[in-house]
């Protein structure tokens, strides 16, 4: 199942099932309303409910997709998790991690499937990564490799956006690199783990105004999914709604310097779960008193 929040003509969120190119609002079904994330715990169960809902139905060009989580709690992600990624990565001057390496994105970085990317003023070093995004659907703690899958909602297309010198050389943490404004693009919607057979062997290509960048499968993850869980889960709890961006391929920017510039639109995709596109805008600075 494809669930998605959108919205009309500027109105408030709503939340829809996606059958291939319509989508049916299921917001009065009774337990559903209009938070993604408050229904995860309880999608299970609402899950026949859902499909056999027969609400208002739109055209998907039709609605303005959101994205499908816009209040997680925690947004993380893990660095250099692909192994030709990491040999790029050890080129450009970065030393590869003898453990997982994991960084906050600050949830205000949230953007949607066709929302524009800024690029700030303050930097000429914006880059790109494609990732599979894993939606936490369950409280969880101390979770085996074996039992992970069994605490994943689903699954979104993500572009971690990256700030490479604010990442690498302006802050000792990756966190401010990794968490400007609209550098978080997710979705185009949550795509439910029964939909997908293995999430560890999925193609995931992303270009630039139609150049193929990146174009590789998660089954080159170091880490998988699931041993990802588990080592998270060691330190702190993940609530339903969490978002763990499980890593970037090879072809990223930063290697040659072929970074993202005003005007450019990119394009992610991944097996299954459908297409992110997004163009890079000008900075517009509003100053808050």
């Amino acid at each position: 199942m494809k669930l998605a929040r959108f919205s009309i003509d500027g109105g408030e969120p709503r939340i829809g099932r996606v059958d291939d190119d319509v989508l049916v609002d299921v917001s009065d079904v009774p337990g559903v309303g209009t938070s993604l994330r408050a229904i995860l715990p309880d999608l299970e169960s609402l899950a026949p409910v859902i499909r056999a809902a027969d609400g208002p139905a739109y055209a998907l060009a039709d609605v303005r997709l959101l994205p499908p989580i816009d209040d997680p709690q925690k947004y993380l992600g893990i660095g250099m998790n692909y192994r030709e990624h990491a040999e790029e990565a050890r080129a450009a001057g970065i030393p590869i991690p003898t453990s997982q390496l994991w960084f906050n994105k600050q949830v205000t970085c949230l953007n949607g499937p066709y929302g524009d990317i800024v690029k700030p003023d303050v930097s000429d070093e914006l880059d790109y990564e494609i990732e599979l995004g894993v939606v936490i659907g369950r409280e969880c703690r101390h979770v085996s490799v074996e039992d992970a899958r069994s605490v994943i909602a689903g699954y979104v297309v993500a572009n971690d956006v990256s700030v490479r010198d604010w990442l690498q050389k302006r802050s000792p943490t990756f966190t401010l690199g990794k968490s400007f404004d609209t550098h978080g693009p997710i979705g185009p919607w949550l795509t439910t783990d029964d939909e997908i057979a293995d999430p560890l062997d999925l193609r995931m290509t992303l270009s630039v105004n139609g150049e193929v960048r990146q174009d590789w499968r998660t089954d080159d993850m170091i880490y998988d999914v699931y041993e990802q869980i588990a080592y998270l889960t060691q330190v702190f709890t993940l609530k339903p709604g969490d978002i763990l961006a499980t890593g970037t391929p090879a072809g990223i920017g930063a290697p040659t310097g072929d970074f993202l510039k005003v005007g450019d639109v990119v394009r992610a995709e991944i097996e299954g779960l459908g297409v992110i596109e997004n163009r890079v805008v000008e900075e517009s600075i509003v100053v808050h008193p």
